[in-house]
């Protein structure tokens, strides 16, 4: 497996895993539209030549967020979810980001355990921040000045 910068040939399997991973699935357009973005990163992990994951991050000034990750169910649990995140992580930090956010539903144990053994720290709540159903979010962040070799 190995990451990439995602192409319009990830496309169908970005937006399958993202139908398949959310009860409020991004849009195809919304996707698309950060493949060309300058400030923004789609990251695919590949698996044969097929999407098995997938990162989006956006870069302004000295902050980044993470926007959205995702894995194909048939490779959770075997680190495809960590390799996409220290990707990343260390992408964040080679366009100049020295701090990284994200949001996270309050419900999502499994995810909020991978951001916090990557180094993530809560550092506050988003009331009613998610849809579909209503959720709160946690709000997470990460030195990435402070945060070990990433490079």
């Amino acid at each position: 497996m190995k990451i990439v910068r995602a192409e319009s040939r990830h496309m169908d399997g970005i937006m399958e895993i993202e139908r398949t991973s959310f009860p409020d699935p991004w849009s195809e357009e919304s996707v698309r539209g950060y493949l060309d973005d300058p400030f923004t990163r789609v990251l695919v992990l590949e698996d044969g030549g097929a999407a098995a994951g997938f990162a989006i991050f956006h870069v302004s000034f000295e902050d980044a967020e993470l926007y959205n990750i995702a894995v194909r169910e048939t490779h959770r649990r075997r680190g495809a979810g960590r390799q996409l995140l220290d990707a990343a992580l260390k992408g964040a930090e080679k366009m100049g980001a020295e701090r990284m956010f994200l949001e996270v539903r309050k419900s999502n144990a499994p995810a909020a355990a991978l951001y916090r053994a990557a180094g993530f720290t809560v550092c506050g709540v988003r009331r009613n921040y998610y849809d579909a159903p209503r959720e709160d979010a946690l709000l997470m962040d990460i030195s990435l000045t402070e945060s070990g070799d990433r490079t």
